[in-house]
Parts: C-alpha cells; sequence; structure tokens
C-alpha cells in the first residue's frame, strides 16, 4: 500500500524538489510527461529519485467504440518504462470522437452493450501495455435512457471480465448520487470488496439542486464522512487528495492530507457493529 498522495502540479515543483516533503508519494497527469525531453520530464525524473509515482491519464477514451490510439499507447509505454509507475489509471468515460478529443470526462450509458464494448477495449489497452490498468468511477450529473444498470454493476462486471482495478473517487460518488437522487453508501456496499486499488479525495462545489465536481475547494464533511465509509468497507487503501484550481500552498495541502490519513486510521480502529452501515446525502 503506498499510503497518503498528492497530485503533481507545476506550481509545486519548486517547493517539492527544495523541501522534499514527507508526502508518501505522487500522481502525476500522464498527459503532462509523455514527451521524452523538456522541463516537466526533467523534473519528473529528480522527484522520482525520491519518491512513488501513479500515473493517471486522460486519453484511453474507454467509452467510445473507435480502436485505441496506438501511437498514445506507445508514448504510454516508453514513459511507463522510463519511470516505472506504481500503476497506471483512466476514467471510466469517453473523451473523443473521430479523433477530436472533447476535453472533458463525457459518461456513458450502462447497459450490457457498452459494457460489452469497454471491457473488449480495457482488454486492448492492458495487451497492448502488458499490465493491468486502474479505472476511475467518472461524476455524472444525468441518467440514460438506455441504461439498464447501476455503476456499481456495471463496474464489477467491467473488473470480473478484465481484470483491472478500481480508482474510487469517493468524492465522484458523492456528487453523482446527489444528482441522481441515490444513496451514496449503498453504492460503495455494493462494489467488490477486492476491487479498489486507489481513493481520490476532492473537493466539489454544492449549487443547491446540483453539485459540480470542480477540486478547487477543500475536501467537504460529507465525503470526509463517506470516506471513512469506503476505508471501512474496502479497508486499507491508497489514498490521493486532489486539487485542481485555486490550488493552496503546499503545505495546506499536507495538512488536508494527514487528516485523510487520521480519518483512515480512526475508520480502521472502528469494529463492523461500530461503523455507519447506511447514510444519506446531506
Amino acid at each position: 500500500m503506498l499510503g497518503f498522495g498528492l497530485g503533481l502540479r507545476s506550481q509545486h515543483y519548486d517547493y517539492v524538489l527544495e523541501h522534499q516533503p514527507a508526502v508518501d508519494w505522487f500522481e502525476l497527469i500522464t498527459e503532462n510527461y509523455l514527451a521524452p525531453g523538456g522541463r516537466p520530464r526533467a523534473i519528473l525524473h529528480k522527484i522520482r529519485a525520491h519518491y512513488p509515482v501513479v500515473l493517471h491519464g486522460l486519453s484511453f477514451n474507454i467509452g467510445s467504440n473507435e480502436a485505441p490510439d496506438l501511437h498514445y499507447l506507445a508514448q504510454l509505454k516508453a514513459l511507463i518504462n522510463d519511470i516505472q509507475p506504481a500503476w497506471v489509471s483512466d476514467h471510466i468515460c469517453w473523451t473523443g470522437l473521430h479523433g477530436k478529443t472533447s476535453h472533458d470526462l463525457l459518461p456513458i450509458a450502462y447497459n450490457p452493450e457498452t459494457l460489452s464494448q469497454v471491457a473488449d477495449k480495457v482488454n486492448r489497452i492492458q495487451d497492448a501495455l502488458q499490465q493491468r490498468i486502474v479505472l476511475e468511477n467518472p461524476s455524472v450529473y444525468l441518467q440514460f435512457r438506455s441504461a439498464s444498470m447501476s455503476e456499481p454493476d456495471f463496474i464489477n462486471s467491467l473488473t470480473v471480465q478484465t481484470g483491472c482495478r478500481i480508482l474510487l473517487d469517493v468524492n465522484n460518488v458523492y456528487v453523482s448520487c446527489f444528482n441522481l437522487g441515490q444513496d451514496p453508501y449503498a453504492h460503495i456496499c455494493a462494489l467488490k470488496h477486492n476491487s479498489v486499488q486507489q481513493f481520490h479525495l476532492a473537493g466539489h462545489t454544492h449549487n443547491g439542486n446540483h453539485i459540480i465536481d470542480t477540486h478547487d475547494h477543500p475536501v467537504s464533511d460529507a465525503v470526509w464522512e463517506l470516506y471513512a465509509h469506503a476505508c471501512r468497507h474496502f479497508g486499507e487503501t491508497a489514498t490521493l487528495l486532489e486539487r485542481d484550481d485555486h490550488i493552496p500552498p503546499f503545505p495546506e495541502l499536507m495538512a488536508e492530507l494527514e487528516l485523510a490519513r487520521q480519518k483512515q486510521q480512526q475508520a480502521l480502529a472502528v469494529t463492523p457493529t461500530q461503523g455507519v452501515l447506511q447514510g444519506t446525502v446531506a
């Protein structure tokens, strides 16, 4: 288990290199480091000398029925060989069509037809990379009329058919369940115990009748409570704190990450009969 990590952002390059803070690992946005030369890769080599890293990408486009992008996968494979990440992750979504990138993580319809298509693409990507990949649950704001499976059922089936693992974004579970009027605690309990490789934590923007996954606030109290529940359900799990906008000084993020460490330790110290088994979205 890697422990507790932060998303590496360019604003913090100098701080990390100078102070070598006591963070357990860093998660890197894959696309920022694909070029074999340049400052980002040089910085990455310096940081990699002191910390484990994980790659988190945006370009698998597994929800599209188009073939995997072999040029991208070749670049990614070269990066993997160079820095030896602990694992490689992406998203359960589609991100482009006909060679054009949307720059958004777009939802897919959870049904058997989509499952078959996604599973085939995941297997092809894993074959190309010669390793198992990790996939993140998205934030969603609507449901498709063609959906006939719940997200947990879809994810469980995907892991069985492909052997992939799940990056469980606890904030995304909370956001999606609030927007769809579902129970996030039941959502987490419906996922297979052995399916989760990593947690994500992040902040969101609450607009009263809907929530937007903005990654520009500290983690909310409701998401912290859901995180404790996820820790009790899945056990000790690597946890990553994300911040993509309104990024504070590094020590402030470290303090929030330490809170995640404390909450996981506290959750794991609670016996199942003491823990919260069911909850509702506030």
